[in-house]
Order: C-alpha cells, then sequence, then structure tokens
C-alpha cells in the first residue's frame, strides 16, 4: 500500500472513530452521565485532531488527489466535495469553539452551541466519508497534486 492510500485510510479511520465517539459521549450526556461523557468527547476531539494531522500530511506529503471516476460526475463530485470541505470547516471551528467552553466550565454557553456542533460534525463526517468513497473505494483515484512541489514547480 501506498504511502498515500495509508495515510487516506487512517485519515478517514480517525474521523469515522471520532464520529462514533461523539454519538457515544452524547448518548451519555443524554443520561446525565457526565464523567463518561466528557471522557468520550475528548476522545472525539484526540481522534477529530489525528484525522485533521493525517489529512495535512496527506495533503503536504502526496497532494490532493483528483476525482477518477466518470467525466460526467467530476461536475456533482466537485460541488459536492466543496459542500463537505465547507461544512467541515464551520464544524471544525464549532469544535474548537464547543470544546473551549467546556475546558472553561461555561456549560451553559457550552450547552447552547455542543448540540449545533455535534450535527454539523456527524454531517460531516458521513458526507466526508462518502468523499472517501468515491476517490477511493467506488474508482480507482485520479492523481495527486503534490502542493510542495507545485509550489517550486517540479
Amino acid at each position: 500500500m501506498s504511502l498515500g492510500m495509508a495515510l487516506a485510510y487512517l485519515s478517514e479511520g480517525c474521523m469515522v472513530s471520532s464520529a462514533l465517539c461523539l454519538i457515544v459521549g452524547w448518548i451519555h450526556i443524554r443520561h446525565r452521565r457526565i464523567d463518561a461523557h466528557r471522557r468520550w468527547m475528548l476522545t472525539t476531539t484526540v481522534l477529530g485532531s489525528a484525522f485533521f494531522v493525517t489529512y495535512v500530511l496527506h495533503t503536504l506529503l502526496v497532494g490532493d488527489t483528483s476525482f477518477g471516476g466518470p467525466a460526467a460526475l467530476r461536475v456533482p463530485y466537485q460541488i459536492f466535495l466543496q459542500s463537505h470541505a465547507t461544512l467541515a470547516t464551520v464544524a471544525g471551528v464549532l469544535g474548537v469553539l464547543t470544546l473551549r467552553r467546556a475546558l472553561r466550565r461555561n456549560f451553559p454557553a457550552h450547552r447552547r452551541i455542543a448540540p449545533w456542533t455535534a450535527v454539523l460534525w456527524l454531517i460531516a463526517a458521513g458526507s466526508g466519508l462518502a468523499v472517501f468513497t468515491l476517490l477511493y473505494v467506488a474508482y480507482s483515484p485520479g492523481p495527486a497534486v503534490n502542493v510542495i512541489s507545485a509550489m517550486f514547480g517540479h
């Protein structure tokens, strides 16, 4: 398995795992099990951060993988990808704000934003899984453009 494929699978594994941990953490808080909720949500944060690190590493070392599916699906794929990227960015920023409010023990503010953050995180994880499936499972990956090589003209 190539470095690019390994990083892509590791990255997606971290994201799917973070979404599953988020669901478990949400169930715990609904049952008022605060300590368990805190542990699961911190695990969610670690896995979400690991996703981000592996995604950035993939982008820097391997590059952005282009869509290798049929030409007729390229435009719909790009629209879906841009929607996913926007949603994932919003979810990530909200995740930082939500975590910050919890760590500062500002629980009223945390409670107001946390459900929105969780729903957006889950949607972003699901749409990310769809992007991953289209790029690596349903079709052969297209060529990758390495950002560092592109910057230096190689």
